[in-house]
């Protein structure tokens, strides 16, 4: 089961490209027969599809059904959703919301706004090391004392050559959000484009989920964002008034969208 959601997780990552039998194996350091007998099962599952003419590989339709029913768990999806789109509408912006998988921040859903932005997670579903971003870098911050220690002691290790990420910036980042109650620093990683995240905390005032801005640069001014961080503080509030506390989005992220290390 490992190997075939290893392999599911690489057609992802391979987005409509797709890719070859053999540079599965390759990647995976798996032998060919294994992996053709890994893909010919998915593909009569409908996990993945095979493309006749170039002889790649892509995930299956049937696979974002399933993906759409476990990425609704408990209706965390149902409870954002009217709140993205009425930010969307409000800043003119992209929202987006981010929630924990171990290691990493997985977007969990997205509004999209009227200007072309980039982002670190990119569509639904795409996730990031915890600490890169603005969303990210939210959840982590409020995190449990020890959970952040561990995160931060697994991917500083991971962030090695990501722009001037090191330990000495993301402790002070983190710190800066803590007083703040946002993140907002760019590292220039995303040339043009700028961003800023709140936490969604839950009773105990750790972080469960973020709400993120991503814009461009030249609208999120000094002027700006003070106003864009108290409206997205104010949704948030409300969003953490009705979680779940059962919610395994919540508790047991890494097992709802998958191992944290992904």
């Amino acid at each position: 089961m490992q190997r075939g959601l290893a392999i599911l997780r690489l057609l992802a990552s391979a987005n409509e490209t797709g890719a070859r039998l053999t540079d599965i194996a390759r990647a995976l350091d798996l032998t060919p027969p294994t992996v053709h007998r890994l893909l010919k099962i998915l593909v009569e599952e409908g996990m993945a599809e095979p493309d006749k003419a170039t002889k790649r590989y892509r995930l299956g339709i049937d696979l974002f059904g399933l993906a759409a029913q476990a990425g609704n768990p408990n209706n965390l999806r149902d409870i954002c959703r009217p709140i993205l789109l009425r930010l969307s509408a409000t800043l003119r912006d992209t929202i987006f919301l981010l929630v924990r998988s171990g290691f990493d921040a997985v977007c969990l859903d997205r509004s999209e706004g009227p200007f072309p932005i980039r982002s670190f997670t990119g569509d639904i579903g795409g996730r990031v090391t915890l600490g890169v971003g603005q969303g990210s870098l939210a959840i982590l911050a409020y995190l449990h004392a020890e959970e952040r220690e561990e995160v931060i002691r697994f991917n500083l290790p991971r962030m090695q050559g990501v722009g001037i990420i090191d330990e000495v910036y993301l402790r002070t980042e983190i710190a800066r959000v803590r007083d703040l109650g946002y993140a907002s620093r760019s590292t220039g990683l995303l040339p043009g484009m700028s961003g800023v995240a709140v936490p969604v905390l839950d009773r105990d005032g750790h972080a469960v989920a973020a709400l993120s801005v991503g814009t461009i640069s030249e609208r999120l001014n000094e002027e700006r964002l003070p106003v864009v961080v108290d409206i997205l503080k104010r949704e948030s509030a409300a969003i953490s008034r009705q979680l779940n506390p059962f919610d395994p989005v919540l508790r047991r992220p890494a097992a709802v969208l998958g191992s944290g290390s992904a």
